[in-house]
């Protein structure tokens, strides 16, 4: 089976061939374009997809070594994300099914983020407990199989990149917030200022923006209102906020792992590149003797391989969609399987 994936959600515009089950192109167009407004503008982000997509597909199939008739499945991410580039994606891919006369999958992109592991050499082994980490969701799942999703925690407000992103636009680094404030913080003691870890009801539970609160009192008292911080503070502060984050999420999946009896463990999303979340996650993983697959750097972003692969398994699966799946920002369900989520 050779299968074409496609990706915009946000702003990267990706695409991707799965052939005879081996990833053969990954192609990703990122935005940067966005780091002068401070954060992602969402009309700019569709007018950019609309403009690379059709190139990348055909630079896609092209390293592929395939063309459109050699294609006998197309996937795209269908939610959530920023309503218009998803349209982009989700009409394109739908579009090229309808006119190939080729079957489709619209994907939920949290779930090729789960599932993202597998994408590696060394795969995961069910049950997996997955902790997504990303600018827009932080979620801690127990993942029994292919089809079995069980939503053990999410936030109750702020995801752990958008803290990073909010925290480092407050600290004057600018966007995007996470590789600046890792980059910062490599040089500061992660033990120098101690910021809170949020405690809610249910164990499983997260909760950024009081941590967000707490950065900002902090540089309210000590420096006072419109005060610039001093940059020789600046790597103690980040490495400090860092930590928390890192401390909160591994929290968390500690208390799941005591609870539920798995055999991997996988870190996906965007925050995932974050070498101090890596090296945590690895660490637990190490203490309670489990196997743990963390995705490649370029599988953590948003990517259409993940995309493919989650779609192809689906197909495989015995999923069958209409073109008439819609695109959806958000998550409406507590279900995490695509055709609960695309209705």
């Amino acid at each position: 089976m050779n299968v074409l994936g496609i990706e915009s959600s946000c702003d990267e515009t990706s695409v991707a061939v799965i052939s005879e089950g081996k990833l053969k192109a990954n192609l990703i167009s990122s935005q940067d374009f966005h780091t002068k407004y401070g954060g992602v503008v969402p009309e700019l982000s569709s007018r950019a997809h609309l403009q690379i997509i059709v190139p990348l597909v055909k630079d896609a199939l092209s390293k592929a070594e395939l063309n459109l008739d050699n294609i006998d499945l197309i996937c795209a991410t269908a939610g959530p994300g920023l309503i218009g580039a998803l349209l982009v994606g989700l009409t394109f891919g739908k579009s090229l099914a309808f006119s190939l006369n080729k079957p489709f999958v619209p994907v939920n992109h949290i779930e090729g983020h789960i599932f993202s592991g597998f994408l590696m050499e060394d795969k995961p082994e069910f049950p997996i407990l997955v902790l997504v980490v990303s600018g827009g969701h932080t979620l801690l799942l127990l993942v029994k199989s292919d089809e079995e999703i069980i939503k053990l925690g999410t936030t109750v407000d702020d995801a752990a990149g958008e803290a990073f992103d909010k925290v480092s636009k407050l600290l004057g680094l600018g966007y995007p917030g996470g590789p600046k404030i890792q980059n910062m913080a490599k040089d500061g003691d992660p033990e120098k200022i101690k910021f809170p870890v949020s405690t809610l009801k249910n164990p499983y539970g997260f909760s950024f923006s009081g941590l967000k609160t707490a950065v900002l009192r902090y540089v309210q008292k000590k420096y006072g209102e419109g005060t610039s911080i001093p940059q020789n503070d600046l790597p103690d502060l980040t490495a400090s906020f860092q930590a928390t984050v890192v401390k909160t999420l591994i929290r968390n999946a500690e208390k799941a792992l005591k609870e539920f009896d798995v055999k991997s463990l996988s870190l996906v999303g965007g925050v995932a590149a974050n070498k101090a979340l890596r090296n945590a996650y690895e660490n637990l993983a190490i203490k309670y003797h489990k196997k743990i697959v963390i995705p490649d750097f370029v599988f953590c972003g948003d990517n259409a391989a993940m995309i493919a692969y989650r779609g192809m398994k689906l197909y495989q699966l015995g999923r069958r969609y209409s073109l008439n799946s819609n695109a959806y920002p958000g998550l409406s369900s507590d279900s995490f399987i695509t055709n609960a989520l695309t209705k």
